[in-house]
């Protein structure tokens, strides 16, 4: 402890940061964007989204699967107090798992850049409302902010796309 926490009584809490990185290669844009009102408006928490370009899943973080969705097509990751949800794509559910290929379970401990999913992106194209993928912050009660370091841009597996301010 230092003269001035000694002093004051207290040491000063040091603010935590947590980096996303992409989950699959593509186009980051604001969850605003998201064509569904439940990710758009923020229903579900704040985050982003990612417009594919190939049809491969990836872990943002290291952290523990706390649920894989029974259709396949959407994934809940806990990092410390932080729990994200990635949901592959709009109106997925309807393909009941069709054409996608989980690699982990619920209460597995997940790598960053750990596969999760590989799945055929042509054919969420042709049966799903829309390809693009949201990464939602669930409980933002954790989250004092979040700075999206590359929307608008290309980004490929594994570069830093945002960071958590963490209270």
């Amino acid at each position: 402890m230092g003269f001035l926490s000694k002093l004051f009584g207290k040491e000063e809490a040091k603010t935590q940061e947590l980096v996303l990185n992409s989950y699959m290669k593509g186009k980051v844009v604001d969850i605003t964007e998201v064509p569904d009102p439940v990710f758009a408006q923020k229903m579900m928490g704040d985050g982003f989204a990612i417009i594919p370009e190939e049809g491969k899943l990836v872990s943002p973080v290291a952290g523990e699967v706390i649920q894989v969705f029974p259709t396949k097509h959407a994934f809940g990751i806990k990092v410390g107090e932080v729990e994200l949800l990635i949901h592959v794509g709009l109106e997925t559910v309807s393909m009941k798992g069709e054409g996608f290929d989980v690699k982990v379970s619920a209460g597995d401990t997940i790598e960053v850049g750990q596969t999760l999913l590989t799945y055929d992106l042509e054919l969420v194209k042709e049966k799903a409302k829309d390809i693009i993928t949201p990464c939602v912050i669930t409980n933002m009660d954790s989250i004092e902010n979040i700075d999206i370091l590359k929307l608008n841009e290309t980004v490929d597996v594994m570069q830093e796309v945002a960071k958590l301010k963490l209270k």
